[in-house]
């Protein structure tokens, strides 16, 4: 596997389709050694989850989304969130991504916990959030909180991801959250 540079990403953002969607600023967010994503929404989870070997036994957590102020800002005690992502993510077959948190979140005693991105997902994805400074932390939306990084495979993936999370939150917020 070979992490992909800036040349390469640029050139797979701007294909079809996109490597990843809707990014707010490319100059910005596309690093030397990934793609920074940005914040779209918080939730604050409400219900025990489960997870077995067989997937029929799965039941995720239920979470409501939580309001930024009137500048955008929202203030979270230490604890656990589900956050999404403003992009989305094209990953073509032949590519892998893993997301790490960008190091001012470190600093400040907050972390992202991620799992695989798999060649052929696409989406608007989802990762956990977690405040571990006592003193809390304050987040404003759209703030470039991960870097993707991009993964190109030995050989490509005889199948694409097809699980239950392909093209998941590409609904537009407002649709699926009606005020």
């Amino acid at each position: 596997m070979t992490l992909l540079s800036r040349p390469e990403l640029i050139e797979l953002i701007d294909g079809l389709p996109p490597l990843v969607e809707g990014i707010i600023n490319q100059k910005v967010q596309v690093q030397p050694n990934g793609v920074e994503l940005t914040l779209q929404r918080i939730e604050r989870l409400l219900t025990d989850g489960a997870i077995a070997y067989d997937n029929h036994e799965r039941v995720l957590s239920l979470s409501e989304p939580l309001e930024f102020d009137a500048d955008g800002w929202i203030y979270l005690k230490a604890g656990v969130y589900k956050i999404i992502f403003n992009e989305i993510v094209n990953i073509p077959i032949d590519l892998a991504a893993i997301g790490r948190p960008r190091s001012s979140l470190l600093r400040c005693g907050v972390t992202i916990e991620t799992a695989v991105w798999d060649a052929g997902y696409s989406g608007r994805s989802e990762s956990l959030l977690v405040v571990y400074n006592q003193e809390g932390f304050k987040l404003k939306k759209n703030a470039r909180i991960m870097q993707l990084l991009f993964l190109r495979l030995g050989k490509p993936a005889d199948a694409g991801y097809n699980g239950r999370y392909q093209h998941e939150n590409k609904l537009d917020v407002f649709e699926k959250f009606p005020h």
